[in-house]
């Protein structure tokens, strides 16, 4: 899962949660029967599975792994079972995992070694070299955008060549990626990229590359990067830099998508979630939550022998946490005349997080000043009036392009979801609303290998599963749409590239 969240205030909360809300340009839809069939005990058999999947295959289910495979082989048999019309659709991307942890010593002027960390994609090594700074690293950082460090092949002193060399870079201005490349090909055998230092970006911060790197990659804080890029420019600072990675540019993965038997084919509501989880652990909050949730909303819809109006695909993603590559290979291979027939993309990534809010999708922009396209507005009140009408808080969260919600907006399909929080930290006014810890993140054991069977909260998964059942089931049955014609479709427009989370500046 790759989405930041915003806080607000309490007041604004209590103003989102009891104030009238916009009234959805679709159908009310009795949505009851569905809801009540989607159990918090259903969700959780699906869990379960999950995590013995991932502890029998080295405690992962991440794209490029017999986790994986394995996960994509139970929900493929469920959805067969249920009756959808289940197919694979594989592709290529480039598999990343870290062998050991990344390690940065000073070997002269001698001291401690540095907490680090190593960037994902990056090339493995072992390298003692003289660090040489950037040319237009900005020390002290002035308002942000402030460094563009490393953009430029120009940024750099070409390096030595009879002697190794670390190029040190400060974060901002362009992808990781050019900052890397653009070293490599200065000459440098290693790069150390350290965070940019306004508020919110001096820690030490941990990217990818978004593909494989020609050269060993690591991180710094703010605070260790300013000073040993002083140290570096006062007189030879040699470090020893070394990583330990392996990388496959051709690994193979695939996208479950399973299509209702019924409903009609030229007007498709994507439901999407991804079933990856990051190598580190077994993913069962991100994303085993919402790929179990819309599983079990599949599985009922079936068992009850609900008809749908709209041809319902549930899509399972892959390799979302390479860079949301599973959906942008959906969204890109589509033909213009499926690219037509899909009408929204509901998309649910976290919805068990320990320390939970109800977060959804700003739709119209006004909260976060980013909307999706027209559509997304009515997909967002649709979230909220159900909560407003469940006596129920809830948040607004932004469309910034961190999950798989990303390449559908991109291609100008409407969406929407719902979200319980990942690394971000709940505030006081939240704790106040929704109840757990202020102070601590929404999900402690985002992206670790705690992040296991016993790291989900029921009552989210109860209340937001419940959400997610009624939208689904409302977009699937209803006769008008989102547009003032009372169409569900607007003009599709040509998709634009996309690129995926922490690959930008």
């Amino acid at each position: 899962m790759r989405t930041r969240t915003l806080a607000v205030p309490l007041v604004a909360a209590l103003i989102v949660a009891l104030a009238p809300q916009p009234a959805s340009a679709v159908d009310e839809i009795s949505t009851k029967k569905l809801r009540d069939a989607v159990t918090v005990a259903g969700i959780l058999g699906h869990e379960r599975v999950l995590q013995r999947i991932a502890t029998q295959n080295g405690g992962t289910r991440a794209s490029g792994t017999p986790g994986f495979a394995a996960s994509a082989a139970y929900v493929t048999g469920v959805l067969k079972s249920a009756g959808y019309k289940v197919k694979e659709q594989k592709f290529t991307f480039a598999f990343y995992r870290e062998l050991a942890p990344a390690q940065l010593l000073r070997v002269s002027p001698a001291g401690p070694a540095y907490a680090t960390t190593t960037y994902d994609y990056s090339a493995s090594g072992d390298i003692t070299g003289r660090v040489v700074p950037a040319l237009d690293n900005v020390l002290p950082p002035t308002a942000t955008p402030s460094s563009t460090a490393g953009c430029s092949a120009t940024d750099f002193t070409p390096a030595s060549a009879t002697a190794p060399e670390i190029a040190l870079i400060q974060r901002g201005g362009c992808d990781f990626a050019v900052k890397a490349a653009n070293a490599a090909a200065a000459g440098y055998d290693a790069a150390i990229i350290f965070n940019e230092g306004q508020e919110g970006r001096t820690e030490l911060f941990h990217g990818t590359l978004g593909g494989p790197a020609a050269i060993p990659v690591v991180g710094l804080s703010f605070a260790d990067g300013s000073a040993l890029d002083a140290a570096a420019s006062a007189g030879d600072v040699t470090l020893r830099v070394v990583t330990s990675t392996e990388v496959n540019p051709n690994a193979t993965t695939s996208n479950i998508i399973a299509d209702s038997p019924a409903g009609n084919p030229d007007r498709v509501l994507v439901v999407g979630a991804h079933l990856d989880s990051v190598v580190p652990g077994p993913g069962i909050n991100d994303n085993g939550s919402g790929s179990a949730t819309i599983l079990e909303i599949a599985v009922q819809l079936a068992k009850l022998k609900i008809t749908p109006r709209q041809q319902v695909r549930f899509a399972f993603w892959g390799a979302e946490e390479g860079g949301l590559l599973g959906s942008t290979h959906y969204v890109a291979n589509l033909s213009d005349t499926d690219l037509t027939h899909i009408f929204a993309n509901l998309n649910f990534d976290m919805v068990g997080s320990p320390n939970y809010v109800r977060f959804v999708y700003d739709g119209d922009g006004s909260a976060t000043g980013t909307s999706g396209p027209t559509g997304s507005d009515q997909i967002e009140s649709l979230f909220t009036n159900y909560f407003t009408a469940q006596g129920l808080a809830t948040d607004p969260t932004a469309f910034d392009g961190r999950s798989d919600y990303g390449p559908f907006i991109d291609a100008g399909i409407p969406a929407g979801g719902l979200f319980s929080g990942a690394e971000g930290v709940k505030t006081p006014e939240q704790a106040a609303v929704y109840g757990g810890t202020a102070g601590a993140p929404y999900d402690a054991c985002y992206h670790q290998a705690c992040d296991d069977i016993n790291n989900l909260n029921a009552k989210a998964l109860s209340e937001l599963g419940d959400g997610a059942a009624h939208a689904v089931l409302t977009l699937a049955r209803t006769k008008t749409g989102f547009y003032p014609d009372g169409s569900l479709r607007a003009p599709a427009r040509p998709a634009l590239p996309y690129r995926g989370d922490h690959l930008v500046r």
